[in-house]
């Protein structure tokens, strides 16, 4: 599968993700919701399929993006000793290439990290919340 494609499948399961997911807050733009309803919902599980999504872009690209340096230096060098300006053409269409690539991964991995961190954290303040709310509530009996 070539990285388009796995981009665009890439996109359109987030999408779809994301449509089945979202709620539309239709009351207040009908004007009978108040301010505190909500427009979205995202859940644990929609924010770790989306950091495994950039997980496996992450690795699929890391796989993919970088097998022809080699064969691109040869390439290039061998132009540039016979005085072609081919040779340069193509350091430099590989300096970009590979700094785009390099930037897309570190997007990739931004982002899988960032959302395996957001899991994390909410489900510890989930966890304390619910402690402070038991507590809260066997404290009642006592006072």
């Amino acid at each position: 599968m070539s990285f388009d494609e796995m981009w665009g499948q890439a996109r359109s399961d987030a999408v779809a993700r994301q449509q089945s997911s979202m709620r539309l807050n239709q009351l207040a733009a009908s004007g009978g919701g108040g301010a505190g309803g909500r427009d979205y919902a995202v859940t644990s599980p929609d924010l770790k399929a989306v950091g495994n999504e950039a997980q496996e872009l992450y690795h699929g690209l890391e796989a993919g993006a970088f097998h022809a340096g080699a064969n691109t230096h040869t390439a290039a060098t061998s132009l540039d000793e016979d005085g072609f300006r081919t040779g340069s053409a193509m350091w430099t269409a590989w300096d970009t290439w590979r700094s785009q690539a390099e930037a897309l991964l570190s997007a990739c991995a931004h982002i899988h990290n960032h959302l395996e961190d957001t899991v994390v954290t909410h489900a510890k303040h989930e966890e304390t919340l619910v402690t402070n709310l038991s507590v809260e509530q066997i404290n009642k009996h006592f006072k």
